[in-house]
């Protein structure tokens, strides 16, 4: 199966979130007429990058500046993100944006990268303190955001808050997961006692994974009533399991991030909410950042770039629909 990549050509361009597109109106510049600022994700195949990318790739064009898309074809190849960072290093670029992949190994890579180009870090972080600006999600709040989520699926469907959950994360050792597993933990353990962890796995990046961890987990323990997938892929694959097995009606399930895959499962009731970022505005924002500090400027340390949960009850909201149908091209 190849669940983990999205029908690009499918999404609109409805309306994109007001602060994705800060400064969109600003006139092409002349002193970045020769500048280059890459960008690096961690996975330029899947939906939620390409969204990034897009943001990116927007700025690129408003503001004058050459954007290079750069990334791996998977958020595992840790060192294949490292060489691509050392080349793009040895561009010359007046900055570099990067999601690092992996927190501790792209530490000391960061570190020396920032000794020539000045780096702008969106998403995940990274074991340095040399980022000049970090733009993201508040992770620990987007797994709060999560937990309360589940908790009120789980409250409609029984009557209370209370039952076996368990997480699924995507890969170990991701900044982002880990803030949004600690953000988890901790509203349930404050929040809900009611509801326990009964299990915490980790995957290995791919959805086939994560839909072979989920079914197990229902087969070992019938009592589950919620799962929190902690990003795009591993939602995508819990999905898959809720609906082959269908359990929608007893499992409740929220993921982070959205495509269409994910959104056609919120519609059928396999997943009860997903908690969406602004990727756009990362990458736009990204580059506008990156371009401001390699000119002197000063910038925020850090941005946070918001999350909402989307559920069925309020997918066509304005605000919601420009967030999970952005424009990728």
């Amino acid at each position: 199966m190849n669940i983990a990549k999205s029908l690009l050509s499918r999404r609109s361009f409805a309306g994109l979130a007001g602060a994705a597109i800060i400064a969109v109106a600003m006139p092409v510049q002349s002193f970045a007429a020769d500048v280059t600022i890459p960008i690096i994700v961690k996975d330029t195949t899947s939906f939620y990058w390409q969204i990034v990318l897009a943001g990116a790739r927007q700025a690129g064009k408003d503001l004058g500046v050459k954007v290079p898309e750069l990334g791996a074809q998977a958020e595992t190849d840790v060192n294949g993100q490292i060489s691509i960072l050392e080349n793009a290093v040895a561009g010359k670029p007046a900055a570099i944006v990067i999601s690092p992949t992996e927190f501790k190994a792209l530490g000391k890579p960061v570190d020396e990268a920032a000794k020539s180009v000045p780096i702008i870090g969106i998403d995940s972080g990274a074991d340095s303190k040399a980022f000049k600006s970090f733009l993201t999600t508040d992770n620990v709040q987007g797994g709060r955001i999560a937990a309360d989520g589940l908790a009120a699926a789980i409250k409609q469907m029984t009557g209370k808050d209370e039952g076996d959950v368990v997480i699924i994360t995507n890969t170990p050792g991701a900044g982002s997961l880990e803030q949004r597993r600690e953000g988890f933990l901790d509203q349930v353990k404050t929040k809900y006692p009611g509801l326990k962890v009964v299990a915490d796995k980790y995957a290995d990046g791919q959805a086939t994974t994560g839909l072979n961890i989920m079914t197990d987990l229902i087969t070992a323990n019938p009592k589950i009533v919620g799962v929190f997938a902690s990003n795009l892929i591993m939602a995508q694959g819990v999905g898959q399991a809720i609906a082959e097995n269908k359990l929608s009606d007893k499992v409740k399930v929220i993921g982070f991030d959205s495509d269409d895959k994910t959104l056609g499962f919120l519609k059928s009731g396999a997943i009860a909410g997903l908690v969406v970022q602004d990727p756009y505005r990362m990458g736009y924002d990204g580059i506008k950042t990156a371009l401001a500090v390699s000119k002197g400027e000063k910038v925020e340390a850090n941005v946070d770039t918001g999350a909402n949960l989307v559920t069925k009850a309020n997918m066509s909201e304005p605000k919601i629909e420009a967030l999970i149908n952005p424009k990728v091209k």
